[in-house]
């Protein structure tokens, strides 16, 4: 798997990657400490509302974010969204009011809103290969589970000898190297065309995802990873200490376990598509969850826990690690963008529905039960997503296209030709009809997927 990282310009991007999670994990650290001084026991409060703050943040803004990107050079938009974001870090050290948390945590979730996707839709672009680009979405997923695990122990090493301040100084340089190595790194142009309004160029992504049958069946998929996540996220601490009177420490061993059972899976999954096929994988992930989190009423010592929260981790890792290859198969280069950002703004859209539901849920009903009505609707999404993906899923497919005629706004492409376009050169143009097999996308001249 780190074979890929022989390759000059992804090493720098994953380089990039990781020292901006792990400035992230420092800000979540040292952003909890601030609350706490500022809130003192309404911390959790503000916490949570800036949590939601940031969800409303990516399902809103990342499509914006990705049609602005459009028109910049795609290393100067990374690069600024870098600066722009080590900026907005820099400032919490000066805050002294709540509302001015929730400010910063709006702007800086805005740029992370149009970073992540563009920066994501970049990797396919410098790894064409289809078996080093499902490394790159291991080694990915790997650096997330070691942020997850590391970020809470340098913390707690710098905590020892320095203020909460000094994480926000820590994460300020981390994106300042990121946006240096990005500037180090040779980008592929990026392809943009004409697609009309800005209306119908925000919402392409969303149309192209939507219509694709493997992404509805990704989006159902995402669903069962955010009900159980959240489960992890917001009831670990609940569960550890309310119920087993637990300490602090024990619920991060807890958290560790979680992303110690994703590493494990992220590590096995390239050895493991030579075997099976991504939905067998992906399905089987899923559905993995809905006995686990059924198992949660039963739950009877940190141990036993643990070993849950494993085993969640690395079902969940099953499920994420290989999105980034649907997407990749399920749109042009053009589109990538456009798609990744969808997925971006859906699935955290997912996650803005299940925080709620499993905070309040646990709440007023119990962490029992809710546990048991996630299950419900993680078993819901499991079955959905099976239905709307298919099994034998061919990226060449056979289809029919009536005679048309229309215009793209830009020159005929090799495409055209292919559709033997009869037309003139200013972009009117009119295909007759045809039937013929190719790998299939949805796009303008193909807005709907082929019945089987």
């Amino acid at each position: 798997m780190l074979s890929v990282l022989s390759q000059t310009d992804y090493r720098r991007l994953f380089t990039a990657q990781v020292l901006s999670l792990v400035g992230t994990g420092l800000t979540t650290v040292a952003l909890g400490l601030l609350a706490f001084e500022l809130a003192g026991a309404d911390a959790g409060i503000v916490l949570g509302t800036a949590l939601a703050l940031k969800m409303v943040v990516y399902v809103g803004f990342s499509p914006i974010a990705e049609v602005i990107a459009r028109r910049l050079p795609r290393k100067r938009f990374l690069v600024t969204l870098d600066v722009l974001r080590a900026g907005f870090v820099l400032l919490f050290p000066f805050v002294t009011e709540v509302w001015q948390i929730y400010a910063l945590v709006v702007l800086f979730q805005s740029c992370s809103a149009g970073f992540t996707p563009v920066f994501q839709a970049t990797i396919p672009d410098i790894l064409p290969d289809e078996e080093d680009y499902t490394k790159a979405l291991s080694l990915s997923r790997l650096a997330y589970d070691l942020e997850s695990l590391l970020s809470p122990m340098l913390a707690g090493f710098l905590l020892g000898f320095l203020s909460f301040s000094a994480l926000f100084l820590g994460t300020t340089l981390g994106f300042l190297a990121s946006a240096v190595l990005v500037l180090g790194t040779t980008l592929p142009k990026a392809i943009h065309k004409g697609h009309g309004t800005f209306f119908q160029r925000l919402t392409r992504g969303t149309w192209i995802y939507l219509a694709t049958p493997r992404l509805r069946g990704l989006l159902a998929l995402s669903f069962a990873v955010a009900s159980a996540g959240a489960m992890v996220i917001v009831n670990t601490v609940v569960l550890v200490q309310d119920e087993f009177g637990g300490t602090a420490r024990q619920v991060a061993l807890m958290f560790a376990a979680y992303g110690a059972g994703s590493m494990l899976v992220a590590l096995s999954l390239p050895r493991l598509f030579h075997l099976l096929p991504e939905r067998s994988v992906m399905l089987a992930g899923g559905a993995v969850l809905v006995p686990a989190l059924c198992v949660v009423p039963f739950l009877d010592s940190l141990n036993a826990t643990a070993a849950l929260w494993g085993l969640m981790g690395a079902a969940a890792s099953a499920v994420q690690v290989p999105a980034g290859l649907l997407l990749r198969r399920s749109a042009h280069a053009e589109d990538r963008p456009a798609v990744f950002a969808a997925q971006f703004a859906l699935s955290h859209a997912c996650w803005l529905v299940t925080y709620p539901l499993a905070g309040w849920g646990g709440a007023i009903l119990g962490l029992s039960e809710v546990a048991v009505i996630m299950a419900f609707g993680i078993a819901a999404s499991v079955l959905l997503a099976a239905y709307l993906w298919p099994s034998g899923d061919p990226q060449v497919l056979e289809h029919e296209h009536d005679e048309i005629e229309h215009d793209h706004g830009h020159s005929p492409s090799a495409h055209h030709r292919d559709h033997a376009l009869e037309g003139d050169p200013s972009g009117r143009h009119r295909h007759r009809k045809l039937r013929h097999a190719h790998p299939f996308v949805i796009d303008d001249h193909h807005p709907i997927w082929p019945q089987s």
